[in-house]
């Protein structure tokens, strides 16, 4: 029996919904060494800035107990590099939609990675980054609000004609109000969690683990409020959402689905299995057998 894994984004269709989540799958190179990856729904490549960046001072990772805290800081060549040099060879071996993952430290920044993506073609959806947690001045400050989130979409919406996903920050107090500001400024979707601030202590040495002091957690151990927030937010706009944080497993998938997501992000297990991807998506019909799945379309509710 065939199961329909497909799954639409803003018109934008997709064999399957897994899509590795920017930070995690680099521009895609390293993780075709492993396997094929058209095998994935698209990609959403490593955050993008103006100017490239070498990220904040090392150790910025640190292992907690069912997940990660990282720190890397937006580290990237900058958008003209990553046009002239990274989204060619990606076309090279990758012949699916991608999303290009855009951040920014002032609006004009943003309105600048955005304008220059928008005229490649590979691009079908433009994600734009307002949570980054790990950088200062800049990333998850646009994010915190309505109104500055609100402002920023409405002004990136001048500059491209693509679809605009906002990526939320769960380090807020009310995440729906974000996200009803980004569907009225004319945001296409949203994609949530980011990762939630956390810290670890050295034990021995009485201080951070990671030199930024604070970072970012993901991994299992969110998977919970991402679900809780991607219900929120699902149940509030009418936008599609792509749901991330913590999922691991094809169950996973289902769940976030069933709790609104219209298409998921797979953030940390790809840095623990480096097959994490591929092996979801191959076990997607075993599970939508077991519980009686066609088509993950009809999952939405």
């Amino acid at each position: 029996m065939g199961y329909d894994l497909s799954v639409e984004l803003s018109g934008v269709k997709l064999d399957n919904p897994v899509i590795p989540a920017s930070g995690t799958f680099g521009f895609g190179a390293e993780f075709n060494e492993y396997y094929d990856i058209n095998i994935l729904g698209s990609l959403s490549f490593k955050g993008t800035t103006k100017e490239p960046r070498f990220g904040n001072p090392t150790p910025r990772i640190a292992e907690t107990p069912s997940g990660m805290l990282n720190a890397v800081g937006l580290q990237n060549p900058g958008i003209e590099s990553v046009i002239k040099n990274e989204l060619p060879k990606l076309r090279s071996f990758f012949k699916k939609p991608i999303i290009a993952n855009i951040s920014g430290f002032s609006p004009e920044e943003y309105l600048y990675c955005c304008e220059k993506i928008d005229k490649e073609e590979q691009v079908a959806i433009i994600e734009v980054n307002v949570s980054c947690p790990n950088v200062k001045h800049g990333g998850m400050s646009f994010g915190t609000s309505p109104e500055s989130v609100g402002f920023i979409t409405k002004e990136i919406k001048k500059v491209t004609k693509k679809p605009i996903y906002i990526k939320l920050s769960p380090n807020v107090t009310d995440i729906v109000s974000i996200a009803k500001a980004c569907e009225d400024a004319g945001a296409d979707g949203v994609s949530l969690i980011n990762t939630l601030m956390g810290m670890r202590i050295d034990l021995k040495t009485r201080k951070p683990i990671i030199k930024n002091v604070t970072g970012g957690l993901s991994g299992p151990a969110v998977f919970p409020v991402a679900l809780r927030m991607v219900y929120q937010v699902a149940h509030a706009v009418s936008i599609p959402v792509i749901g991330m944080g913590g999922i691991s497993t094809a169950e996973d998938v289902i769940e976030m689905m069933m709790a609104g997501a219209d298409a998921v992000q797979v953030g940390a297990a790809n840095l623990v299995n480096p097959y994490a991807c591929k092996e979801i998506i191959e076990d997607l019909p075993r599970v939508m057998e077991k519980y009686g799945i066609k088509s993950l379309k009809e999952l939405k509710g």
